[in-house]
């Protein structure tokens, strides 16, 4: 790890996971007067990034001049304009970039790989969405992270997220002091995650998967009869934070960060690109409709629409205790043996679909898999 590295990383995380963050989260501070400004600085970057960050500083002008347009359209086309920031950062390496990030001079070889790897991928060809969808022996996988990433989305985090401030306001926290809770809110969801990157290989992903909607769960039944009773129990305010305290923590340990990984450890090459693709959009569709619905969920339901997020935690909870297994220290064939029971599938016959579903090049990794594991 060398110091240029280490600095790219930072400042590439900071320049785009960060503002990704801020207008997921803190953003809603202004939800209460309708109109919305985003006034943070863009981050020097070089090459794509830079260029990605030109769309961060459109819907920045867009959100601070809606209130002059007098309409909300302007809102929905910044906030479109966002999501395309979010969806697209890319890295460019070159020919002297590589140099100063590894700390030596040559290599050529590592090109001369990326190279290879490039048009092995070219020549090998990948699953297509289509057929994934199709292919029966990698049924229950697609199932099981399609489950997962609705479970983490419609669980309701990111409705805590958009609208934490109507949730404390609802609660009884003093206006001045929203924001702050707000804050501390965010913190705790970022140490939670660093906890659980670090806790993950020794716990393994179904413990924490498990552990954290039941979490999430628990908490939402607690904050559905904290909110009805505050009113008349006046420490039913701080229950309220600590359920909310409860839930991002359960998330941030399991649901939120896991489900990527299990993609990566639950797909071969030839069909992770589109595992990826199915799970992300599964992700962000889910991401939308809680946003979207949340608050007519809250105008219509009151505190009980925080019942539906607890059966949604409890339904994914049944789903990954039933049918998803224990990924860590697991090699693919190890999950794949697994799996294919649950497909109902013989391993060689896996194999031999699998041959039948790609092309030439991939057909003779499927080969290899199997010589080397008689």
């Amino acid at each position: 790890m060398t110091l240029s590295l280490a600095l790219v990383a930072l400042i590439s995380a900071f320049g785009s996971s960060f503002q990704y963050g801020y207008n997921v989260s803190v953003i809603n501070s202004p939800a209460p007067v309708g109109w919305g400004s985003a006034l943070s600085h863009p981050q020097i970057q070089k090459g794509t990034l830079l260029i990605n960050n030109l769309f961060s500083i459109a819907a920045a002008i867009l959100m601070g001049t809606s209130e002059l347009a007098k309409t909300f359209e302007v809102i929905i086309l910044s906030r479109v304009i966002m999501g395309i920031f979010a969806a697209l950062p890319l890295t460019l390496l070159s020919c002297a970039a590589l140099q100063r990030l590894r700390g030596w001079e040559d290599v050529d070889d590592e090109i001369q790989e990326m190279y290879q790897e490039d048009r092995s991928e070219k020549e090998e060809g990948q699953f297509s969405v289509l057929s994934l969808c199709t292919f029966r022996g990698l049924r229950w996988q697609l199932i099981s992270i399609i489950v997962m990433m609705m479970g983490q989305q419609l669980s309701g985090v990111n409705g805590v997220f958009y609208y934490a401030d109507r949730i404390f306001e609802s609660a009884g926290v003093d206006s001045g002091s929203i924001q702050y809770v707000t804050v501390s809110i965010g913190a705790i969801n970022v140490v939670m995650t660093l906890l659980a990157v670090f806790i993950v290989e020794s716990l393994g992903r179904r413990i924490l998967l498990l552990a954290g909607f039941v979490l999430c769960s628990a908490s939402c039944a607690l904050l559905t009869l904290a909110l009805n009773l505050q009113n008349t129990v006046s420490w039913m305010s701080y229950l309220s934070i600590a359920c909310v305290i409860v839930y991002i923590i359960g998330h941030a340990i399991g649901p939120s960060p896991i489900p990527a990984v299990m993609i990566t450890e639950m797909f071969l090459q030839s069909s992770r690109p589109a595992a990826f693709m199915v799970g992300g959009s599964v992700h962000w569709l889910s991401n939308f409709t809680v946003g979207l619905v949340f608050l007519y969920m809250e105008a219509g339901l009151g505190p009980y629409s925080f019942l539906i997020f607890c059966a949604i935690c409890l339904a994914t909870l049944t789903y990954i205790f039933i049918v998803v297994p224990e990924t860590k220290n697991k090699t693919f064939m190890e999950i794949n043996r697994i799996m294919a029971k649950r497909n109902k599938v013989e391993i060689q016959e896996v194999k031999q679909e699998l041959q039948d579903s790609c092309p030439a090049g991939k057909q003779e990794e499927t080969k290899a898999l199997s010589s080397s594991e008689m």
